[in-house]
């Protein structure tokens, strides 16, 4: 059965399948994965590798002591398991370590988990039975996924999801979404190798990034708009002023801004104000760190994504299995926390402009892109929402890394808390998005109430059509509830309309 989805990964994948080698996924494949728009095929040498793994793997459980396989795991590292129970040790791992706990997980994160999972197999350290890799990309083929809960991980390996993925393979535990995979006989030597991973936190990374990457770039759309409607200047994107100070995310935001709004890049001064706002003015040098912690996020999953880093690691070419700490996933941490922090940034700029938006002195409109009526609020709640949604996205801000625990009576003294930086920066999400869709809503009020719009020909014109089809017109004072929510949902359209 398994050898019908094994391709061989030298060469080019067709259009919907990726091919998982355990050594060159990258973030956008997880995410297709996740959301069933491709199918994932083993490659024929990674698959090679598993093969190899795993039998290496038994014959030094079979000679040795090796942990989680003839022994204990954690506190229980030193007590053996007897020839004769092994059989049944890796079910009763699992079924003990399957104690996730809170609400079940959507359905493409778990996905994300079960494709990352698959491929870092391929990687050949961890020494599993080669089926259950075929298991995994079956499950994502026909959309089925095990129910998994939130919570059960301190970012030293997601023990207890992968357990519950491990009994919804063994068939002791539900599967949604699509028919099962066939179960699995799963025992010492296959249960530890298969929940020593972080897959889990791993996937909500690729996932948080994906989505915060185009919210990050369509902030930059309607920060173009607002600047437009304030008559602003494009000097703060000219050319030599980030030669000067070359950090690449900067250099590359302005560059962008000026491809937006069609600047040169040595643009003139307009008349009037000398210079803008920092809501304006400031956009490259606080998006620019954006881009560069996301490049750095995306360099550390790249790797951890194709990582074999089971603990114990099952060498084929050594004919060994060595004990070690690859699974404690600083780098990860340390990077979700850096990324948060620098998008809460982009956030806090963007109820900046909002702010700009409400005054005269930068729109000459009346207070408040208010109508005709006297003493009109027009957007003023705006501000206050978009403060409110800012004070979660500061609350999710808050750096995971500095988390501690000391777990299973003092052997597992550190804690990198990775997995609750992971959910908190896929939170992050829902909350930028009703940030900009604030600034969204008063941006293009301001451009229509000013009859201004941008040229067609420009991306900055064409995301503009897209909002002006889709945002209500009506200037009277009413609930901007709905408004907002149009808005936010329309920023993922904004990557349509770049150039």
């Amino acid at each position: 059965m398994l050898s019908s989805h094994v391709v061989d990964a030298s060469k080019d994948s067709a259009a919907g399948i990726v091919v998982l080698d355990g050594e060159t996924l990258p973030v956008a494949d997880v995410v297709r994965l996740a959301d069933g728009a491709a199918r994932p095929v083993p490659g024929a040498e990674a698959m090679r590798r598993v093969e190899h793994a795993w039998h290496t793997a038994r014959e030094l459980a079979a000679s040795g002591r090796v942990y989680g396989r003839s022994t204990g795991v954690g506190a229980n590292r030193s007590e053996a398991v007897p020839t004769e129970a092994a059989a049944g040790h890796g079910l009763r791992l699992l079924r003990s370590h399957a104690g996730a706990i809170g609400a079940p997980l959507p359905a493409r994160e778990v996905r994300a988990m079960l494709a990352v999972r698959a491929n870092q197999l391929l990687a050949g350290g961890a020494g599993l039975r080669p089926t259950v890799v075929g298991a995994l990309c079956e499950a994502l083929e026909a959309g089925a996924h095990p129910v998994v809960n939130e919570f059960g991980s301190v970012g030293t390996g997601d023990i207890a999801a992968l357990s519950q993925v491990g009994l919804a393979l063994a068939g002791e535990h539900p599967w949604q979404g699509g028919p099962e995979p066939e179960a699995q006989p799963l025992d010492n030597n296959d249960a530890l190798a298969l929940i020593s991973s972080n897959a889990l936190t791993l996937g909500q990374a690729a996932l948080a990034l994906d989505e915060l990457r185009r919210l990050i770039a369509a902030t930059e759309i309607v920060g173009a708009f607002s600047l437009l409607a304030v008559d602003g200047s494009y000097e703060a994107y000219a050319e030599p002023v980030h030669a000067a100070r070359p950090h690449p995310g900067s250099y590359a935001t302005a560059a962008r801004m000026r491809e937006l709004l069609g600047a040169p890049e040595r643009p003139t001064p307009p008349l009037g104000r000398i210079q803008d706002p920092y809501g304006f003015r400031c956009l490259p040098q606080i998006h620019g760190p954006a881009h560069d912690a996301a490049d750095a996020l995306e360099r550390v999953l790249a790797v951890e994504i194709n990582a074999a880093a089971e603990n114990p690691l099952i060498s084929s070419d050594d004919l060994a299995a060595y004990h070690h700490g690859g699974f404690y996933l600083a780098q990860l941490a340390l990077a979700l926390d850096h990324f948060r922090l620098s998008v809460t940034q982009v956030a806090r700029l963007s109820t900046s402009r909002l702010s700009a938006l409400n005054e005269p002195a930068y729109t000459r409109l009346k207070p408040f892109l208010a109508d005709g009526e006297a003493a009109s609020s027009g957007v003023m709640i705006l501000e206050y929402a978009a403060g409110a949604a800012l004070g979660d996205l500061r609350a999710f801000a808050a750096p995971a890394s500095l988390g501690h625990a000391v777990l299973s009576r003092g052997v597992e003294e550190q804690a990198s808390f990775a997995s609750l930086a992971a959910r908190q920066t896929l939170r992050l999400g829902g909350a930028l998005r009703l940030v900009v869709g604030c600034e969204l809503v008063a941006a293009v009020r301001a451009l229509r109430q000013r009859g201004l719009r941008p040229d067609p020909e420009l991306p900055v014109g064409r995301a503009y059509a897209l909002a002006d089809a889709v945002l209500d017109e009506d200037v009277t004072d009413r609930p901007l509830t709905d408004d907002v929510d149009r808005a936010a949902a329309l920023l993922d359209r904004f990557k349509d309309s770049h150039a």
